[in-house]
């Protein structure tokens, strides 16, 4: 009976200190998280006319998909209320036309700046939802296909940004971490100074990550 005492006295006070050690996380200021991102654009990219370069007809576009290491900063005003920096390593979109194929690359680097609300911080489990605006930087381009030994010029956008997703905290520093982005990323497409048109790319961007808390 003694040693079943103890040991139901032990299992409480272990949940006792496990349950203090997540609550203690809502002391800490930082969370930096790191893992992978993947950037899926919509399906339906816009068109592009490239009668102004020589080449009359009206294409659909579609841009591929891209998955890069991913880092947050995220500095937590009240527990519950924190905001957020997003940075990758540059995506790498593959930029294609319907009926032709790739005619482009371009690298992406798309920062984004959130306001982010935690629902239940000292939980084991703690949803979240942010909202907030991204500028996307478009450079070294590259061309292909019919666009070879022309000048692809992609520019840079501004836009919201939304997301949801869900932190496992592991203990009072570690956190595991889940979460969908929607980003407004709609670019203006120049050949050779003569814009053709305009990438809609609003793409969803699925990540994982691990956390720190200090």
């Amino acid at each position: 009976m003694k040693m079943k005492a103890l040991a139901s006295a032990l299992a409480i006070a272990s949940l006792a200190l496990g349950t203090v050690s997540v609550a203690q996380a809502a002391d800490s200021k930082f969370l930096v998280k790191v893992g992978i991102a993947g950037v899926i654009p919509k399906s339906n990219n816009g068109t592009v006319n490239t009668t102004g370069i020589g080449i009359p007809a009206t294409f659909d576009t579609d841009i591929g998909s891209s998955v890069r290491p991913s880092i947050t900063f995220e500095y937590m005003i009240t527990p519950n209320i924190g905001v957020e920096l997003l940075g990758a390593w540059p995506f790498q979109n593959d930029i294609r036309l319907k009926n032709v194929g790739k005619v482009g690359r371009v690298d992406v680097l798309p920062p984004t700046v959130s306001v982010k609300y935690h629902f239940m911080p000292e939980s084991t489990i703690s949803p979240f939802v942010g909202l907030g605006l991204n500028y996307t930087f478009m450079y070294s381009e590259k061309e292909y296909n019919v666009l070879t030994g022309t000048k692809l010029d992609v520019k840079n956008s501004f836009g919201l940004a939304a997301n949801v997703g869900v932190d496992f905290n592991i203990n009072k520093n570690w956190v595991l971490g889940f979460d969908v982005r929607w980003i407004q990323m709609r670019n203006d497409v120049k050949v050779e100074g003569i814009k053709i048109g305009k990438a809609k790319v609003d793409p969803w961007v699925l990540g994982v990550a691990v956390g720190y808390r200090f």
